[in-house]
């Protein structure tokens, strides 16, 4: 495939300058119900324990906490100078751990971590090897895990990133954003080239098989020549990963977003032209584009998993990890397990009330039906491997293919037209030219969006 073939006109961009789902799950987030309970989640946690006792796991841990404020920030957060606050956290995640273990049974093996927040960081080192020996005493961790971590550079040092290689990470996401100083003054996040370079060669010096390097574009003061620069530095350091994600700006959802001035923020035509500019840039620069807002290095276990066909997306973006069940921990995260999906409360006050009373902080959550699971499947084959393959899915689900999916057929029409999408009588296939807009082309596939118009929620394709 030739990388000029994924940079789209600002014709096309500006025709799917609409909202739609990221499709971390399917059904997406906004669909789960309160009706799922803590007695769902148990009955839930007990059905895994029985019938896929022998299945690997992916642990999540939310930590909430920050030192400042990020104006772009949608994350659930806490921003507070008060490092105190963390070990009542900590106590109260051990309690967490220790319920759901009651009900699944000690040393599950776990082959995939992650810990998000918020800022993972801002725990102490002593609090970091805490709440390591809380997990490793509770699983059996493989010694060939994918172990990763989000980190804002500006809250380690080398010894800090000694300890994260020590305690067993080999995977560090590093916010970024944008190197321009006026960029991060408009979005109160100051953070030099000297301390990310510094970060990215401490995670390399103590073990991180894979780093990667978070942007965003559409940011307020953002211009071309601008984002050029930062996309100049960010190669300097050459990252094994590369996010690049849509600025959403959502403020009547996030309040930390009225404090960007919205006559600041870039046109409609300088995001396209921030866009081209990135994947260019990025493309040129020998990084494969895996899907989404994610370009990785040919050799990096990304770029692997698509080419073998294993890719998977789950909460935390793209995985290699696709036979995993997902048991998420902490205020707001969310687990996935078996075909349901289920949601902490949101509030600190809220998740220490219920453990407190013994009880699963569960918010709610979706059992998914058979129409969910087969539709989940046709969704994240398109999101991760840009083809489906009919037979494959008429076999597996006991279905005719195109008298299940007559409407959506018909539907696709439109980006076969525009060489967005092949189909033939064995695959649906999205083009280079279609890949960019993969999120448009499987909101086609989403029952719930067909149902009703509710995209203004969510952030834009592109």
């Amino acid at each position: 495939m030739n990388a000029t073939d994924l940079i789209p006109d600002a014709d096309l961009l500006r025709r799917f300058d609409r909202p739609g789902p990221r499709y971390t799950s399917y059904p997406t987030a906004d669909r789960f119900v309160d009706a799922y309970d803590v007695a769902t989640q148990r009955r839930v946690l007990e059905a895994g324990r029985q019938k896929w006792g022998a299945k690997p796991l992916s642990l999540y841990v939310h930590l909430p906490f920050c030192n400042t404020l990020c104006y772009y920030c949608g994350c659930n957060k806490v921003i507070t100078k008060d490092h105190s606050r963390a070990a009542k956290y900590l106590r109260y995640l051990e309690r967490e751990m220790d319920l759901v273990v009651d009900i699944i049974g000690a040393r599950r093996h776990v082959e995939q971590l992650h810990w998000g927040g918020g800022t993972p960081t801002f725990l102490s080192e002593p609090e970091l090897r805490e709440l390591m020996d809380m997990l490793r005493s509770r699983f059996d961790f493989a010694a060939d895990g994918e172990y990763s971590i989000e980190i804002d550079p500006r809250s380690v040092d080398v010894s800090k990133m000694a300890v994260l290689g020590e305690i067993g990470f080999n995977r560090a996401s590093l916010g970024v954003q944008d190197f321009d100083p006026d960029v991060q003054k408009a979005v109160n996040r100051i953070q030099s080239y000297e301390v990310t370079e510094r970060a990215v060669n401490a995670a390399r010096e103590h073990g991180f098989k894979s780093v990667n390097v978070d942007l965003i574009y559409g940011l307020p003061k953002q211009n071309p020549a601008r984002f050029s620069e930062t996309l100049s530095k960010t190669l300097i350091l050459r990252p094994d990963r590369i996010a690049l994600y849509n600025y959403a700006h959502l403020p009547t959802l996030f309040k930390p977003q009225r404090r960007i001035h919205e006559a600041d923020l870039p046109s409609p035509a300088t995001r396209i032209e921030l866009l081209q500019t990135a994947i260019r840039t990025l493309t040129d620069a020998g990084y494969v584009y895996i899907g989404m807002d994610h370009f990785a290095s040919p050799d990096d276990d990304l770029a692997k998993a698509q080419k073998m066909g294993n890719l998977h997306r789950n909460f935390q973006g793209y995985s290699t990890r696709a036979e995993c069940d997902l048991i998420a921990f902490g205020v707001s995260a969310i687990s996935a397990i078996g075909s349901t999906y289920s949601q902490n409360v949101k509030s600190l006050d809220e998740y220490y009330d219920r453990l407190d009373q013994n009880e699963l902080p569960v918010m709610r959550g979706i059992e998914l039906n058979a129409d969910d699971v087969l539709r989940r499947a046709v969704i994240q084959s398109l999101m991760c491997q840009f083809t489906l393959s009919i037979e494959s899915l008429q076999t597996a689900y006991l279905i005719d293919f195109h008298k299940y999916f007559a409407d959506e057929m018909e539907a696709l029409r439109e980006y076969v037209d525009m060489g967005m999408v092949e189909i033939d009588d064995e695959w649906i296939t999205v083009t280079p030219k279609g890949r960019l807009f993969v999120r448009a082309i499987a909101m086609v596939f989403d029952r719930y969006l067909r149902q009703s118009e509710m995209r203004a929620r969510y952030s834009k394709v592109v």
